[in-house]
């Protein structure tokens, strides 16, 4: 028997889905930062009942991808320049490791070029939210050259989360334009085999993207815009 507020095993496996499902959502750029979520709308889209998207609530309240306000409702997560911090951290310990220690032919190479490609063609038709998700699938297909299933469950809240902090960041062209070329360059070294060099480029690009993400953050903090 499970305690009265304890799901079941096959409820659970089904909340895990749906989180993943929304963690996907905010990922992709569909929900924004500061977004009221409705419990009847989105127990609807996701074809659950209400007690189910609670749980899928609580797992993402844990990922510190939505919050709970009292008397309020539940909101999408404003992440906290602390948690940015945090964030790219985890991005230079994870990516960069995975990068410089990639097997050569690892089919992950594929899903990078893929993303890359489809960065391209985004910036062509000037779809920068498009490049801003393709972008995620780049860093993603990055962490699974480690090969390890733990790291990628990992740091697919930690994408959505950064997806997040991008939200912040209103002319979407400013943020992501400068990193498509970056991208490329990491898919060259990755294809030529320099995987080393390419951990390099890439540590250089998560530093400067922090950068720039930290002080639109802070200018906004002092516009009185956000709070921290």
């Amino acid at each position: 028997m499970n305690p009265p507020d304890t799901p079941s095993p096959a409820a659970r496996t089904l909340a895990e889905r749906m989180a993943e499902q929304v963690r996907q959502k905010i990922t992709q750029g569909e929900f924004l930062p500061g977004q009221r979520l409705s419990e009847q709308t989105l127990s609807e889209s996701l074809g659950i009942s209400r007690n189910t998207l609670r749980e899928v609530f609580r797992m993402l309240t844990k990922d510190g991808l939505v919050k709970h306000a009292p008397n309020r409702g539940v909101f999408v997560a404003i992440p906290s320049i602390a948690s940015i911090i945090d964030i790219y951290r985890v991005r230079r310990l994870i990516e960069c490791q995975a990068l410089s220690q990639a097997y050569p032919r690892h089919p992950a190479r594929k899903k990078m070029r893929e993303a890359v490609e489809t960065q391209l063609q985004c910036r062509t038709s000037g779809d920068w939210v498009g490049v801003g998700t393709a972008n995620m699938a780049f860093h993603m297909a990055i962490v699974e050259l480690a090969d390890s299933e733990r790291l990628t469950q990992m740091f697919a809240p930690v994408l959505a989360e950064l997806r997040l902090a991008f939200g912040f960041l209103r002319d979407a062209e400013f943020l992501h334009a400068p990193y498509v070329e970056m991208n490329v360059k990491i898919v060259e070294l990755a294809v030529a085999g320099n995987f080393v060099e390419a951990a390099a480029a890439l540590n250089e690009y998560l530093v400067h993207s922090e950068r720039i993400v930290l002080a639109v953050y802070a200018r906004h903090i002092s516009e009185g815009g956000w709070g921290s």
